[in-house]
């Protein structure tokens, strides 16, 4: 019998009285990621049984707005990529593509520091 291999990626929350995050520390040790801070995660999963996807969004309270606005424009180009590779749709890819660069005036994107696609 061929032993199956695993991966875990952790995430920790520390929590302040009110349970409003302070901390997220990830670590992914296949990837070679240990114990990096972070100021927000987005992480969805899909439910198959229930056809319905799940999601965890957290964010500390020094989580800046300009950086929260970077961090969902950068979300969306990669949710087209990540879609793209997974279904080949260019059609998506292009639509989540063109929807982010039509805001990103509105959220003061700094087009020297966003990310590539």
């Amino acid at each position: 019998m061929v032993k199956k291999k695993q991966a875990n990626i952790n995430i920790l929350v520390e929590l302040d009285e009110n349970k409003i995050p302070e901390k997220l520390i990830w670590s992914a040790p296949d990837g070679g990621v240990d114990k990096k801070n972070s100021k927000a995660i987005f992480l969805s999963i899909w439910d198959h049984k229930n056809k319905e996807s799940l999601s965890i969004d957290l964010w500390t309270k020094e989580m800046p707005l300009e950086e929260m606005n970077e961090f969902f424009y950068q979300s969306l180009l990669t949710m087209g990529e990540a879609f793209h590779k997974a279904t080949g749709n260019n059609k998506i890819k292009g639509a989540l593509k063109k929807f982010s660069e039509s805001i990103e005036k509105d959220l003061n994107i700094d087009k020297n520091h966003k990310k590539r696609s």
